[in-house]
């Protein structure tokens, strides 16, 4: 499965968002290891937010 090219399709369909708030928020598919943080950044264009410690 092309983990990159679903959740880019479903996040230009407005099921996947970019709210960290959000259950949608395609961030959490960097937490899981499914894309990296540079595709989050090509698919929201914005960059991926640091953890801050």
């Amino acid at each position: 499965m092309d983990w990159y090219k679903t959740i880019k399709r479903y996040y230009d369909m407005g099921l996947y968002t970019k709210e960290s708030e959000d259950t949608m928020y395609v961030g959490n598919f960097v937490v899981y290891g499914k894309i990296t943080a540079e595709q989050y950044q090509a698919i929201t264009d914005e960059q991926y937010p640091k953890a801050t410690e």
